[in-house]
């Protein structure tokens, strides 16, 4: 039997440290953030414009992370703010008034009101019940909020507060006899009525209650004890109220059990547990939408068989409410619009897909501002575009296609939207302004790798978090227009980090092993800094769906390091975007539907062989390292594919499919239940 050999590299040599400022080892890259600093995040605009908010780690200076502002008219002015003071300044992606002039913010549980300016603050709750979700009525009058389980309004005129839903917990009470009764029951009760005195006061009393406005006539919805409100929404004219129900397996039941996480470090000294998931297959929480009238508590559920269903929002003129509802088998998603005050329902958008529907927009859908049309995200051409239809249905407009993705669609207040896509190149993604009467797109920033932009409340400056592949992302200004220069704001990266030589990586096509000319894209790092030694390592990235061929800076970023240091070492380094991963579209999504460790794997195995072929690498010296789904696909190379690598590593494995957690591997292998072939595989 063929021995294998796993060898740890700890460190460089002192020749190779020697010519390296500063040494690169194992110890040093594990830093993480230590070495290569903290990104700026959580950039926001302030509401008049004037500045750009966000989250940051200054080098040398701050030790967690810390609020900072820069004038936008002046980018290198950055100001060190006290912490946690965003949560006190009125920001443009705040919840404002339909006349922007002012601003609700929750600050630890309670409502607060802001003026536009930044100065005037009144607080508008002081409870021990936490109000969340904030929402504003159409006229500007009221605020809409969640507190325990319910929806309320707040004059913000008269200070009146109103309860817009009453859902409790527990079974509904039996009342007296009932309205419709007939027969001996309603002689009964007429005959009652007739005979005592003590009744026709009840009566009487029982008919003033409910002419009176001090008393609440409106029905209760009455939830189970295994019921939940996941999320509530208020029609802007306050009339209907959108609750979406999620109702979760019984907890002593055989399939509703839960999968024990011990916890060894606790507060208490000794080790405690968590639930954490059911297993896949399991029995899962299941949601559905009841539409509740406020004025009369009447709910009606919105729900289909064998589904999921889930409250979107209201139009601008609360005419129509939408509904997502999704299959339990993952393959159908249905757009349902209800028609209020009738009730009258029907299907805008079907998607399907005989896999699994996904993708970078799987979760995008709302109303457009101001208007009664819908946008949606769908991959039916093979590629995530944005789609949008009528509330009273009709044909679907595309306002995206193309072969490739728009990876996230952000709409403002008025109705403008902005994409991030990789148009042009799947190693990049860049901004564009979309006009949605034409469809024609603008495109904004032009700089090599990947920009995350966040646009000024008048449109007319974007804050850019830009990245490359061997840089990782800082905050920028620039002008929103196309060809416009970016001004960079922050430097994150510590100086240890900046004195290393750090590449970006080749990006190469390697033909895949079966037939149809499939290409699988890869980063090469060739041996630097020592001569070749005629061995090769392949890295296999984590989550399936997950791209890390690109130019933009990798959440994989110590493993980049690591590859430095295996190039320095003389080995050469592929890391492929085998097929599974995301940004190339539906197909190359789909392409492990029932088979996880099939052509996924057949494209590590061509990888070894492109290695061989064209790098000239010893075919015996080639090893193979991931986590997670990486380390999964590091056992079945092992041990389904002898002779192809000479050592590996998996991290953290997936070892049985049939253990992890149901929404991930239910999507791609099914139920064990229902397709035990796809698990025996």
């Amino acid at each position: 039997m063929r021995r294998m050999a796993f060898v740890t590299v700890l460190s460089v040599s002192p020749f190779a440290a020697a010519a390296q400022a500063p040494s690169l080892t194992v110890e040093s890259i594990m830093r993480g953030p230590d070495l290569v600093g903290t990104a700026p995040s959580n950039v926001q605009f302030g509401a008049d414009g004037r500045y750009v908010y966000f989250r940051w780690r200054r080098p040398e200076t701050d030790t967690l992370d810390q609020d900072y502002r820069v004038t936008v008219a002046a980018p290198q002015r950055i100001e060190r703010l006290p912490r946690n003071a965003i949560d006190t300044i009125p920001l443009a992606n705040g919840v404002w008034s339909p006349d922007r002039r002012r601003q609700i913010v929750v600050l630890k549980g309670d409502l607060w009101l802001l003026d536009q300016g930044g100065g005037a603050r009144r607080r508008l709750t002081h409870t021990a019940g936490a109000e969340s979700a904030p929402a504003w009525s159409a006229d500007g009058r009221t605020v809409y909020f969640t507190r325990d389980n319910n929806a309320w309004g707040l004059d913000l005129g008269g200070g009146g507060l109103a309860q817009l839903s009453d859902i409790r917990r527990g079974p509904a009470p039996r009342g007296g006899p009932p309205a419709d009764a007939a027969g001996q029951k309603q002689a009964l009760r007429d005959d009652q009525r007739a005979l005592f005195d003590f009744i026709r006061r009840q009566l009487a009393d029982e008919r003033r209650r409910a002419d009176t406005d001090t008393v609440s006539t409106v029905k209760p919805l009455y939830l189970t004890d295994r019921q939940s409100v996941t999320r509530l929404v208020v029609a802007p004219d306050g009339r209907f109220v959108l609750a979406t129900v999620t109702a979760r397996p019984r907890g002593d039941s055989v399939e509703g059990r839960q999968v024990q996480m011990p916890v060894w470090v606790t507060q208490s000294g000794y080790v405690e547990s968590q639930q954490i998931r059911t297993k896949v297959g399991d029995a899962q929480p299941r949601q559905q939408v009841a539409l509740i009238e406020v004025a009369t508590g009447k709910a009606t559920w919105i729900a289909r068989d064998s589904a999921d269903a889930n409250g979107v929002g209201f139009s601008a003129s609360g005419a129509h409410a939408l509904v997502r509802i999704t299959s339990t088998d993952y393959e159908d998603a249905w757009f349902t619009v209800v028609d209020l005050p009738s009730l009258a329902r029907r299907e805008v958008a079907h998607l399907h897909d005989d896999a699994w529907l996904d993708g970078p927009l799987a979760s995008t859908a709302a109303w457009l501002p101001g208007t009664e049309t819908v946008y949606y995200g769908s991959e039916e051409t093979g590629y995530a575009h944005l789609y949008t239809v009528a509330a009273m249905g009709g044909a679907a407009r595309a306002l995206t296609s193309g072969k490739w993705e728009v990876q996230q669609v952000d709409v403002t207040p008025d109705g403008r939207i902005y994409l991030h896509t990789n148009e042009g190149d799947f190693g990049q993604v860049h901004c564009y302004a979309l006009d949605r009467a034409t469809g024609q797109r603008t495109q904004l920033t032009n700089a090599e790798g990947r920009q995350d932009v966040v646009v000024s409340p008048d449109g007319r400056t974007l804050a850019v978090l830009h990245s490359t592949a061997n840089h990782p992302p800082e905050l920028y200004l620039q002008p929103a227009r196309p060809g416009a220069a970016p001004v960079k704001v922050t430097e994150s990266a510590t100086p240890e980090f900046l004195r290393y030589d750090w590449i970006k990586p080749e990006i190469v096509m390697i033909p895949a092993g079966d037939s149809g000319g499939v290409q699988v894209p890869a980063r090469l790092y060739r041996p630097r800094g020592a001569p070749a030694n005629g061995a090769a390592v392949i890295f296999v990235h984590g989550a399936g769906y997950l791209q890390n061929v690109h130019k933009w800076w990798s959440s994989y970023y110590r493993e980049y390091m690591f590859h430095h240091l295996l190039a320095s070492r003389g080995y050469t380094v592929l890391d492929l975007d085998y097929r599974g991963s995301a940004g190339l579209g539906r197909a190359w999504r789909t392409s492990i539907y029932r088979h996880m460790g099939g052509v996924d794997l057949d494209d590590q195995v061509s990888g070894a062989r492109w290695l061989v072929a064209k790098m000239a690498i010893d075919s015996t010296r080639i090893g193979i390292y991931g986590g997670s789904y990486g380390g999964f696909i590091t056992l079945m190379a092992l041990f389904t594919k002898p002779g192809v690598f000479a050592a590996g590593a998996a991290l953290r494995p997936v070892t049985d499919w049939a253990h992890y957690n149901h929404p991930y591997t239910a999507r791609i292998l099914n139920e064990p239940q229902t397709d035990s072939v796809a698990y025996r595989r």
